[in-house]
C-alpha cells in the first residue's frame, strides 16, 4: 500500500458518518427508550433476587410469585414505553440514533428478560431438563433479535408487521409462565411463541382506535399484576383472566389470517372458473 493510499484510507477513516453532533443528543423518545432499557435490566435483577432468596430459604427452588408479578409489572412499564416512544418521536422530534436505541432497549426488556424468566420459572425444579429450558429461553432470544433485525429491513406492502411484534412475544412467554407448571406442553408453547416472531405472518399494527385498545390492556394488565404483587391470593383469578386473553390474542390472529387467505384463494378460483 502506497502512502497516498494511506493518506485516503486514514482521510476516509476520520470523516464523520453522519449528524456527530446532534448524535449525543437525547430527545424525549430517546428516554422513553432508556426506560424500557431500565425497566428490562429492572425485571432481570428482580428475577435473580427471587431466585437468590429461595436457594437462602433452603426449601428448593420455589421463588416467590410476588418477585414474578413484580417482574411483569415492570416489562409491562417498559412495553407501555416502548409504544409511545415512536408516538413522542413523530410528535416533537427524534434523535439520530432514535431507531438503534429503540432496538436495543426492546433486545433487554422483551428478547434478554422473558428468556431468563423462562430459565428461572423451569430450569431448576426438575421437572424439565435444565438443557431443555435453556433452549427455549435462547429461542425467545434469538427470535426476538431476528424480528427486530428483520423489522430494520424489510418492510410488507400492508404496512403490517411481519411476525409477531417482540413485545406481543414476550408478553405472551410471560402468560405462560404465569399460566402454567412447567412441562413439555409449557415448554413447547414457548418455542410456538418463539417460531411466529420469525414467521411471516401478518400482524395488524396498532393505530388509531387499536392503538387505544393496546394501551388500556397494557394499562389494566398492570392494574391486575400490581394487585397480585401486593396481593396474590386476591389477584390469581385477574392474571389468569389476563394470560389467558393474551394467549388466545396471539393464538386467534394466525388463525384468522389463515381462513383469510384461504378465502382469497377461493374467490380467486371462483373467479377463474367463472371467466372460463
Amino acid at each position: 500500500m502506497t502512502a497516498a493510499d494511506a493518506g485516503s484510507w486514514q482521510a476516509d477513516d476520520e470523516e464523520p458518518r453522519g449528524p456527530v453532533g446532534k448524535a449525543f443528543r437525547l430527545s424525549a423518545a430517546d428516554s422513553l427508550s432508556l426506560g424500557n432499557a431500565l425497566c428490562g435490566f429492572l425485571a432481570v435483577c428482580v428475577l435473580a433476587s427471587s431466585a437468590i432468596q429461595a436457594l437462602k430459604a433452603g426449601d428448593g427452588f420455589l421463588p416467590d410469585p410476588r418477585y414474578f408479578a413484580t417482574a411483569v409489572v415492570l416489562l409491562l412499564i417498559g412495553a407501555t414505553c416502548d409504544l409511545f416512544d415512536g408516538l413522542v418521536a413523530r410528535r416533537f422530534r427524534a434523535s439520530a440514533m432514535g431507531a438503534e436505541l429503540d432496538n436495543l432497549a426492546d433486545v433487554i426488556s422483551f428478547g434478554f428478560a422473558p428468556a431468563f424468566m423462562v430459565v428461572i420459572w423451569g430450569g431448576f425444579t426438575g421437572k424439565l431438563p435444565l438443557t431443555a429450558v435453556i433452549v427455549a429461553a435462547a429461542s425467545v432470544l434469538i427470535a426476538g433479535c431476528v424480528r427486530l433485525a428483520r423489522f430494520a429491513c424489510v418492510k410488507t406492502k400492508s404496512g403490517d408487521f411481519m411476525g409477531l411484534p417482540i413485545p406481543m412475544g414476550a408478553m405472551t412467554v410471560v402468560s405462560i409462565v404465569l399460566l402454567f407448571q412447567p412441562n413439555w406442553f409449557s415448554l413447547a408453547a414457548v418455542l410456538a411463541v418463539a417460531w411466529l416472531m420469525v414467521s411471516r405472518i401478518e400482524y395488524p399494527k396498532p393505530k388509531g382506535q387499536l392503538a387505544a385498545v393496546v394501551l388500556a390492556w397494557i394499562m389494566i394488565n398492570v392494574a391486575c399484576l400490581t394487585t397480585w404483587a401486593a396481593w396474590p391470593q386476591g389477584g390469581d383469578t385477574l392474571i389468569q383472566v389476563g394470560a389467558t386473553m393474551q394467549i388466545a390474542l396471539v393464538t386467534a390472529i394466525p388463525l384468522r389470517v389463515l381462513f383469510f387467505k384461504r378465502e382469497q384463494r377461493k374467490e380467486r378460483k371462483e373467479s377463474a372458473s367463472v371467466g372460463d
